[in-house]
């Protein structure tokens, strides 16, 4: 953990009955705005507030659960600058940009929207997952929740963090990814994938730090992970996702206890 990822201020701090001064970790948040460059011309996306850090894998890991990068060669270079990002594509990627830009400002604004956001997934083709791979032991998976804490670095500091984690299916941990935006943390760890040239990540397991919301599983549906896991609760939708693609998925997760939506085959013990 680096003091860029955090900061010291003054507080007061109530407690014994009286205010008193005192200084407090917060997390940091600042703008990053993300531009792409096709054929020479480059083009604004998106502007989304994070935690600085990792800019380069967050933009590849958004444009990938977008359906914009799929292939590892469609990104040609990475340009990053303080508060932005522009990713040069290949002329061998082709999207529509006004509808990435029409996509991003709806869903930041409204929300996804039932069925027909499932759909959209199928559209982008996100890759087959094998239903009957990978095996994962429940005491495993049970544990990984304490070693997610564990891993929270800026978290223990600051307590105002989300994380995603990436562990394989036999519980070693491979990234661990922190932000103030729970669906920037999943990005970075798909983006680093991407970057590294591991997608589809058929054996993994994605642990998030608190509740399974549907952009979340699409995100992980994306990147080809079979499960995925969370300390809170999973929404309707992001069930109806998970059964529909063959997922995993796993809430309230502990090391007494979880429940689990989908994809129960793939737990043994």
């Amino acid at each position: 953990m680096s003091a860029e990822e955090w900061r010291n201020l003054p507080i007061q701090r109530w407690e014994g009955g009286r205010l008193q001064p005192s200084m407090d970790s917060l997390a940091l948040e600042e703008p990053l705005e993300l531009l792409v460059r096709r054929n020479g011309v480059t083009e604004p996306v998106s502007i989304t507030m994070r935690s600085p850090g990792d800019d380069a894998a967050l933009a590849v890991g958004f444009l990938h659960g977008e359906g914009v990068v799929r292939q590892r060669q469609h990104v040609v270079d990475i340009e990053v600058d303080s508060g932005k990002v522009i990713v040069g594509l290949s002329d061998s990627c082709s999207f529509d940009i006004d509808q990435l830009k029409r996509h991003f400002y709806a869903t930041s604004s409204c929300g996804v929207c039932g069925r027909a956001s499932i759909e959209a997934i199928t559209a982008n083709e996100p890759p087959e997952i094998d239903r009957d791979v990978p095996e994962v032991s429940s005491d495993m998976l049970a544990s990984l929740a304490d070693r997610l804490r564990s891993a929270q670095e800026t978290f223990e500091k600051t307590g105002g963090l989300h994380a995603a984690a990436l562990f394989h299916s036999d519980g070693s941990l491979h990234l661990v990814c922190e932000d103030v935006g729970r669906h920037n943390a999943v990005d970075k760890v798909v983006g680093h994938l991407f970057l590294d040239d591991e997608l589809p990540a058929s054996s993994s397991i994605l642990l998030l730090s608190g509740r399974l919301a549907f952009e979340l599983v699409q995100k992980a549906a994306m990147a080809g992970i079979p499960v995925v896991a969370g300390i809170g609760a999973a929404s309707s939708l992001a069930v109806d996702l998970a059964r529909q693609r063959g997922m995993t998925l796993v809430g309230f997760l502990s090391e007494q206890r979880f429940n689990v939506y989908s994809g129960a085959w793939r737990l043994s013990g």
